[in-house]
């Protein structure tokens, strides 16, 4: 008998893989707001309204049909944000994920633009409401698109983390900025990681974040052609010791919930480390709990090919070893 049920074709799309936000996406479609509206306020978990904005963010009609919806009801916090989600989403596929230098004028200014426009909805929604999660973290991503420094992205996250000590989307967006890509340093990266893993409640996603700051600088490295460097980083005794950790006090805690829209991210994330690091009886057991759902980030920092395909190929190898 086989140890785990047959593999098929990675899903990375979360409303591909989970009912609720497939009916999400079916509202945005169907220009549906009242069935939208409800669809957020049936979730009480704000990282689950994290992965259901960026859904209704990614849809291609999404901007007009917001902004009928806004215009029947301009007070509405929801519908405010979820525009500045989209044009967010609009702007950074113009920008792209190329660094700055190889970005034409033309791209800056249209990116900017977006971003300028997200950021005057979101001023008021925080204003009006200060404790709107998806709000503040929403603003802590145009910080950081529009460079207006660590002073401020740090500002705008500890306003979310006022209310919202543990939320694992800001603090992901925030941890970019430390980055040294972004004018942090790794010292601050790392240190900010470790200090979200150990201090969120067990079972809690945040300790992927440990993955995510390992596979930034493995990213920085590799991307210089250090490929042994990159590959001495993450192979490195106490990196793995870290990752061990952070995953028995997250994902692998008895507390962790399963049905969270961010428990899959979290799981790719330390399997993707624990991949690039060619430790594949570390990352087999992430990849049983996985099956056949992958996500974008951060496989496609292991290739040029398709992240999908990286999930896959790094999967089967995993499994195989593991």
């Amino acid at each position: 008998m086989s140890a785990h049920p047959p593999l098929g074709r990675p899903v990375s799309e979360p409303a591909d893989r989970i009912p609720a936000l497939a009916a999400l996406r079916t509202h945005v479609h169907r220009q549906d707001w009242a069935a939208v509206a409800a669809a957020f306020a049936a979730l009480t978990d704000e990282d689950d309204r994290a992965v259901a904005s960026r859904v209704v963010g990614d849809q291609q009609n999404a901007e007009a049909f917001l902004n009928r919806a806004m215009a029947e009801d301009p007070g509405d916090p929801l519908v405010r944000t979820l525009l500045a989600e989209r044009q967010i989403r609009i702007g950074w596929a113009i920008r792209t994920a190329a660094s700055a230098q190889h970005l034409t004028a033309a791209q800056f200014q249209q990116f900017h633009g977006y971003l300028r426009r997200a950021e005057m909805l979101l001023i008021d929604v925080c204003a009006e409401h200060p404790r709107y999660a998806l709000a503040w973290y929403l603003r802590i991503t145009t910080s950081r698109g529009l460079v207006l420094g660590l002073g401020e992205t740090r500002r705008r996250y500890e306003r979310l983390a006022e209310h919202h000590p543990h939320h694992y989307a800001g603090q992901q967006q925030l941890l970019q900025q430390l980055c040294p890509k972004w004018g942090g340093t790794w010292e601050a990266a790392h240190g900010f990681a470790e200090e979200c893993s150990r201090s969120a409640p067990p079972g809690s996603p945040n300790g992927a974040l440990v993955a995510v700051a390992q596979m930034e600088q493995y990213l920085e490295s590799h991307g210089k052609g250090e490929l042994r460097g990159a590959e001495r980083y993450l192979n490195a005794p106490e990196n793995r010791a870290r990752l061990m950790a952070a995953a028995e006090h997250s994902v692998f805690h008895s507390a962790a919930r399963a049905d969270a829209y961010v428990h899959t991210d979290a799981h790719n994330a330390f399997a993707a480390a624990h991949s690039a690091a060619v430790r594949p009886a570390d990352a087999a057991p992430h990849f049983r709990v996985l099956g056949d759902n992958a996500s974008e980030f951060p496989w496609g920092y292991l290739g040029i090919g398709d992240h999908t395909a990286e999930f896959a190929r790094h999967r089967e190898h995993a499994l195989a070893k593991g």
